[in-house]
């Protein structure tokens, strides 16, 4: 019996199952390796501006605690359960053991449709949920981050909420702030240069040049959006674009920049253009040097696995590709190289935790320092998972959540178990 449940939790239990059977873990350690420590569920009232109040749900799941605080974003979308909320906690633990940081995994969330609210309930729900959280985070606890719905605004009055309840600032609570706000230069585009770094590094291990290279984007927020002007700017031709709204097709690659411009306007891709519109479901198998899923979890199933026309497949996105799919792509190594999302978009907590740090430390970097040490971290985490895939014939996924895996469970097993 668990409170967890869902297609996205048991995902990642199937998953976390490959893996331990990979490393023979002994039954009787698996459920503390994989069980989250703690699951909160609050309520979040809030005045709407109609003079009526209404409730939202909202979550908070810690994964561990063995390394040092947990880590992780904040969605607010209708999708939003305690399940698929737990999945992404324990896909963090796995992340930044890989990458190395000091950190356990966690995710939390509120489950509302954002199109339904406006800014100032956006505000008080923000606030609201943080206030209910005060209790269970703090910078060496449980230290939040942006996700799908939420951004440095977001941030911003997360870290504002328990800086008033605290009586002074602690910028160190949240990451993905406004930079004007204890922020580090180079978090925003983070998540997607990681992205983008990688998939060009195996493009060069493929022989691939980047100038004639084209890449499709599935999901233009934050992630995707900066993938692709990162990838442009590299020299790829971004031909295909797709998000909620629809999607756009220009073989002859589309205008990232002014794509840019006009979702940060707009909100969306939609209204670009209705010339180059295309079938958003069709842009996963279009043929492409990189294929860059950046939206939700579980999109590329068996049958889209299957009809991937892809050289790289470059997981922007967290749980993008289900376990099926993963049993097809294994039989496709040679023809797709998968850079698996725990690695893949683990530029964004990296450069989180250089926020974190620079906030402890109140002295900060620059810009150019920021990505540099990010890049070099995203090096080290490919390298050792490429000579593990190698040295024991294993898929890159495999690979690398065992790196991680193995990590917490040693973590554990020196630290032993209290009381």
């Amino acid at each position: 019996m668990t409170v967890y449940s869902g297609p996205v939790f048991d995902m990642a239990v199937n998953q976390f199952g490959v893996i331990a059977n990979h490393l023979e873990i002994p039954m009787d350690e698996r459920g503390r390796i994989l069980m989250p420590k703690r699951a909160i569920t609050v309520s979040c009232p809030i005045h709407r501006d109609d003079g009526t109040v209404a409730v939202f749900e909202g979550y908070r799941v810690q994964h561990h605690l063995t390394l040092g605080p947990t880590k992780g974003g904040t969605r607010f979308a209708p999708s939003v359960d305690i399940g698929e909320v737990a999945a992404l906690a324990i896909w963090m633990s796995w992340k930044c053991a890989l990458v190395g940081l000091p950190y356990g995994g966690a995710k939390g969330g509120v489950n509302v449709d954002l199109s339904t609210i406006s800014k100032r309930e956006l505000e008080a729900l923000s606030r609201r949920y943080m206030q209910e959280m005060i209790p269970f985070v703090g910078p060496h606890t449980d230290v939040m981050a942006p996700d799908m719905g939420t951004n440095e605004q977001v941030m911003a009055w997360f870290m504002d909420t328990y800086s008033m309840y605290q009586g002074q600032t602690v910028t160190e609570i949240v990451t993905g702030k406004p930079v004007s706000s204890g922020g580090t230069l180079g978090r925003r585009e983070a998540t997607g240069r990681g992205v983008a770094y990688l998939a060009r590094r195996v493009l060069k291990e493929l022989s691939i040049n980047p100038g004639s290279a084209t890449a499709v984007i599935q999901g233009f927020g934050n992630v995707g959006s900066y993938a692709a002007l990162e990838l442009h700017q590299y020299g790829l031709k971004i031909i295909a674009v797709g998000d909620h709204t629809g999607a756009l097709h220009d073989p002859a690659g589309l205008d990232i920049p002014a794509l840019m411009r006009h979702a940060g306007t707009h909100g969306s891709i939609a209204g670009f253009s209705n010339q180059l519109a295309f079938d958003p479901e069709a842009i996963l198998t279009l043929p492409c040097d990189v294929l860059v899923p950046a939206a939700m979890e579980r999109v590329i199933d068996a049958k889209v696995a299957e009809n991937l026309k892809c050289r790289v497949l470059a997981e922007g996105a967290n749980g993008p590709t289900t376990p099926e799919a993963d049993l097809v792509l294994e039989k496709r190594q040679g023809e797709v190289f998968v850079i698996p999302d725990i690695l893949c978009n683990s530029g964004g907590v990296v450069v989180s935790y250089f926020e974190w740090v620079q906030d402890l430390q109140q002295l900060f970097w620059e810009e150019e320092e920021v990505t540099r040490r990010e890049y070099a971290i995203l090096d080290r985490a490919f390298d050792t998972m490429l000579q593990r895939a190698k040295a024991d014939n294993i898929p890159h996924r495999t690979a690398a959540m065992a790196i991680g895996v193995e990590k917490v469970r040693a973590a554990k097993n020196t630290r032993g178990l209290f009381p």
